[in-house]
C-alpha cells in the first residue's frame, strides 16, 4: 500500500448500511443472527444499531432510499458485498445454518469445510442478499461447497 496514498487521513468505516423491501422481515432475519435491534424498529423506515466495536449497522427501506434517489433501481445479479458472522466454533456454523433455514430463509451454500481453514456456510437474507456464517474448522478442509437448489443469490433485492 505504500504505493498507493489515501486522499484522507480522518476517515474509518463507521457504517454498513442495507436497503430493504421489508423491514420487518429483515430486522427478524438479522436479530436470529444476535443482533440486538430494539423492539417496535419494525415499523420505522430507518433503524440503525451500534455493534460492539462501534460500527453501526443500518437498515433503510427502499422507500426512504428513493425519497432523496429517485432513479434508484434493484440490484440484479449477485452481490458484490456480504455480511459475514463469525460463530463459535465448526459446529455452531451448521446449527446456525439449520435453524435458518428450518425457520424458511433460504440456504445457499450448505456447511463445508473450505480450503482456506474454516467451516463455512451462506444464507440468505428476506432481500436476496447473502450472509456467511463461519468459524475456524477443526477438521481437515472438504472437497468443495454444496450449492442448494434453486438458492440463486439476489431476486428483487
Amino acid at each position: 500500500m505504500d504505493t498507493e496514498r489515501r486522499l484522507v487521513t480522518d476517515i474509518r468505516l463507521d457504517l454498513v448500511g442495507l436497503v430493504v423491501s421489508d423491514m420487518a422481515a429483515s430486522l427478524a432475519f438479522y436479530r436470529r443472527l444476535g443482533v440486538e435491534i430494539p423492539d417496535g424498529a419494525e415499523s420505522a423506515p430507518h433503524v440503525e444499531v451500534t455493534l460492539p466495536g462501534g460500527l453501526r449497522l443500518a437498515w433503510d427501506t427502499e422507500d426512504v432510499v428513493r425519497s432523496f434517489d429517485p432513479g434508484r433501481r434493484r440490484p440484479e445479479g449477485g452481490n458484490r458485498i456480504e455480511l459475514a458472522f463469525r460463530c463459535g466454533g465448526p459446529q455452531a456454523v451448521d446449527a446456525v445454518y439449520e435453524e435458518l433455514v428450518a425457520a424458511g430463509y433460504r440456504g445457499h451454500l450448505k456447511p463445508w469445510d473450505a480450503f482456506w481453514g474454516q467451516r463455512y456456510a451462506v444464507v440468505l437474507d428476506p432481500d436476496g442478499s447473502g450472509v456467511s456464517l463461519f468459524a475456524d474448522a477443526a477438521v481437515e478442509a472438504g472437497a468443495g461447497p454444496a450449492v442448494e437448489a434453486g438458492a440463486g443469490a439476489g431476486g428483487d433485492a
